[in-house]
């Protein structure tokens, strides 16, 4: 098993700055890719910020710019670096490990998440 434990949401003001960790334990074999999605109130979830093993990353249109999604490999981290926030950013942000596995020749996918964490922005 895998567990994710989300830290760093919270309340700020528009402009303001914060930076969310999600630190991963448990049966961690192979990460293929590490990311952070979001979902607002009435809102489907939508990906933020994605990081491959291999430092590939990709953006929301949204949050280009402003957001920085970093990972340490040792400590089996993602964090996302969130600058001139916006009251659009505001949802509940959960962070995401895709690990794979090899069996008889063939891959395999799991996806793991975070609990969710709020992260609220003021106008």
């Amino acid at each position: 098993q895998v567990q994710l434990v989300e830290s760093g949401g919270g309340l700020v003001q528009a402009g303001g700055s914060l930076r969310l960790s999600c630190a991963a334990s448990g049966s961690i074999f192979s990460i293929n890719a590490m990311g952070w999605y979001r979902q607002a109130p009435g809102k489907q979830r939508e990906l933020v910020a994605r990081i491959t093993t291999g430092g590939n990353t990709n953006y929301a249109d949204s949050v280009k710019g402003r957001f920085t999604i970093s990972r340490d490999n040792v400590k089996n981290t993602v964090y996302l670096q969130m600058n001139r926030l916006k009251p659009e950013d505001t949802a509940v942000y959960y962070c995401n490990f895709n690990l794979k596995a090899v069996f008889s020749g063939s891959y395999y996918y799991t996806d793991y998440w975070g609990q969710g964490t709020q992260v609220t922005v003021s106008s």
